[in-house]
């Protein structure tokens, strides 16, 4: 007996329908209303981060990471569409994966993760 899995994610927002639209269109996250978002099973990690911690934003309560199967092709997309992607050399990674950081548009640090391919 015990949790799972990660049931929802539930956030507050000053245009829900808005929002649930840029998942899915940005993304291809099945959100909104009644959506149920069917996802590939692999790795979660669920990790609560020190109060001063700098690896997002301060004034966030938490950072939404998301598994990505082609880190490369998703960046490209997400450009041509005008949205900012941040990537570093130091997000390149054999050890963890491949990692970029963009913004949902209430301001949402999202970290996109495309694992190691030996994970």
């Amino acid at each position: 007996m015990g949790v799972t899995g990660i049931g929802g994610l539930f956030l507050r927002s000053s245009d829900p329908e808005g929002r649930a639209a840029w998942y899915r269109t940005h993304l291809g996250i099945d959100a909104g209303g009644d959506a149920v978002w069917q996802q590939d099973a692999g790795m979660t990690v669920f990790a609560p981060f020190a109060a001063d911690s700098d690896y997002f934003a301060a004034d966030q309560s938490f950072m939404l990471n998301l598994r990505v199967d082609d880190l490369d092709a998703l960046v490209t997309s997400l450009e041509a569409a005008g949205i900012d992607v941040d990537r570093r050399p130091e997000w390149e990674t054999t050890d963890y994966g491949r990692f970029a950081r963009i913004h949902d548009p209430e301001g949402l640090p999202i970290e996109l993760w495309e694992p190691p391919a030996d994970a």
